[in-house]
């Protein structure tokens, strides 16, 4: 366990996180710190953390709660397929088990290569930077885009775990080569940092790729927006590889996901039949 000053916390809302996190870790119950807190550890991006983010596996989520609700919270299970809430006096707990497109799902992998660290005093285990990337990599909403954030990760690469982020990405991995190339636009002078052996690979890749048959039909954007690629499953006919193989998402959670988008967001389609995109994935 790192050397750190056990900082006493200093807001009713970090005093409200402190008690929680201990009362999980005295319910030996495995999670995750990720968040404000993760992110500024992994980066040195210091981030006013507005909530608490813990990282569960998805078998875990209900004693999660549970403890909450024992320290007095309203719990809800928000999105089923992927977070759940905790509420207190106006101060917010985000448990998370998995990704709003249903990729991301929180596995062993998670806690197996966790940081340790103090935050507010407690010691913790922090969402690693490789499974952080991986989820937010694809979180490329109107209202939000975490592209920033993968980036400032990035650029942490000597101590990535290079084989292991690419092996998360899988037969998405043009997403994280995506970021690869546009990091090296970023940061011109340290674009080094991304070893040549993973830019060769995905360069190989790719081009294999292109020379294959054109595959289905099918528009890959709802996994990077739910919001802004509704047009091409509900009136364009693309398949909707949400309802494929290997994304964890029903067509109930589909449209529980699709429902909560914000007014005013993402592109004007119309919503009849929005629960029912192609499935021919």
């Amino acid at each position: 366990m790192p050397h750190e000053p056990a900082a006493l916390p200093h807001s009713s809302a970090e005093a409200f996180y402190a008690r929680a996190l201990r009362s999980l870790a005295a319910a030996n119950v495995p999670h995750l710190v990720g968040g404000g807190y993760a992110f500024s550890h992994h980066t040195k991006v210091q981030r006013q953390a507005k909530d608490l983010d813990i990282f569960v596996c998805p078998d875990d989520i209900e004693r999660v709660l549970g403890v909450l609700e024992e320290l007095g919270c309203r719990t809800e299970k928000t999105f089923p397929h992927w977070l759940g809430k905790a509420f207190s006096d106006g101060h917010l707990i985000d448990v998370i088990y998995s990704s709003g497109n249903g990729l991301g799902l929180v596995d062993a992998e998670w806690f197996a290569h966790a940081t340790e660290q103090v935050i507010m005093g407690v010691p913790v285990k922090l969402v690693p930077a490789e499974e952080m990337i991986w989820s937010k990599a694809f979180i490329l909403e109107r209202e939000r885009c975490d592209a920033a954030d993968v980036l400032h990760l990035l650029r942490a690469a000597p101590q990535l775990d290079w084989e292991r982020l690419v092996r998360r990405f899988a037969h998405h991995y043009r997403v994280l080569y995506c970021y690869l190339i546009l990091f090296g636009y970023t940061y011109p002078s340290e674009r080094t940092l991304i070893p040549d052996h993973v830019l060769e690979h995905f360069a190989h890749r790719f081009a294999e790729e292109q020379r294959r048959p054109d595959p289905e039909d099918c528009c890959q954007g709802t996994l990077l927006s739910r919001a802004q690629f509704l047009v091409d499953v509900v009136q364009w006919g693309y398949a909707d590889p949400r309802l494929g193989p290997g994304v964890h998402m029903t067509p109930e959670q589909i449209t529980q996901w699709t429902e909560a988008i914000p007014e005013g967001v993402g592109n004007h389609v119309c919503t009849e039949g929005h629960n029912s995109p192609r499935r021919d994935v």
